[in-house]
């Protein structure tokens, strides 16, 4: 799935005034490839993100998915390409502290009507594929850091998206579990031939990356080839 994001300037309110957060930034990403998006801490990375995962609609531009305009659709059309064909993976893991891992993407099926039959055996592969196959039955509070963050990944793969949207994955790792978390990112992303799209301050983890986009003060500055 090709994303583009096609000339977005995006505002919040501010008092009586609105404060630019993105402004005119166009950015394609493709499938099998893994696009970073770097900038200082406010420049509107996050923004950038919330766009592309439809959680935000832009002042103007367009978002789109394989050449399909999102701009134009409900907000149950919208809910439903997040449900169907985008996974997000934030920055904070948010797993339920009650449900072991494997529940965690079992209750993202169930949400999603999906049998039970079906997702049992699709919870099972993605979490070994994240290399969490040994910890199904651990509820949070058993994993580190980094595997928690695994299971984060796996229950955002848990619908097949074809976009991956990712915001600050490294954040609370140390720079080795950090670097972990972005190589299974990359792998993921060519094995699956997802379109992964990443937030993070860490310029350690760029070489990862196919793309890196620079965003400075709401605008896109420099796109890097790998």
């Amino acid at each position: 799935m090709t994303l583009q994001l096609d000339d977005i300037t995006l505002t919040y309110p501010d008092g009586t005034q609105r404060v630019t957060a993105l402004e005119r930034v166009s950015l394609t990403a493709q499938p099998g490839t893994l696009t970073a998006v770097t900038g200082p801490s406010g420049s509107g990375k996050s923004s950038l993100l919330a766009v592309a995962a439809t959680l935000i609609a832009p002042d103007s531009g367009r978002v789109l998915l394989d050449g399909r305009d999102l701009s134009g659709l409900s907000p149950k059309e919208t809910a439903a390409v997040r449900r169907e064909r985008i996974g997000i993976v934030f920055q904070s893991s948010n797993l339920l502290a009650s449900l072991t891992a494997l529940d965690q993407l079992l209750v993202i099926a169930h949400l999603n009507g999906t049998p039970l039959s079906v997702a049992h055996p699709r919870a099972t592969e993605l979490l070994a594929a994240v290399g969490m196959g040994d910890c199904v039955g651990r509820r949070p509070h058993q994993l580190s850091g980094g595997q928690r963050q695994r299971v984060t990944i796996a229950r955002g793969l848990m619908n097949d998206p074809r976009l991956l949207l990712v915001d600050e994955p490294t954040s609370a790792l140390d720079s080795q579990r950090g670097e972990a978390i972005v190589q299974l990112l990359r792998r993921l992303t060519v094995e699956r031939d997802l379109t992964t799209l990443m937030v993070t301050h860490d310029e350690r983890h760029l070489q990862a990356a196919d793309r890196v986009t620079h965003v400075v003060d709401g605008t896109l500055r420099r796109l890097a080839d790998r």
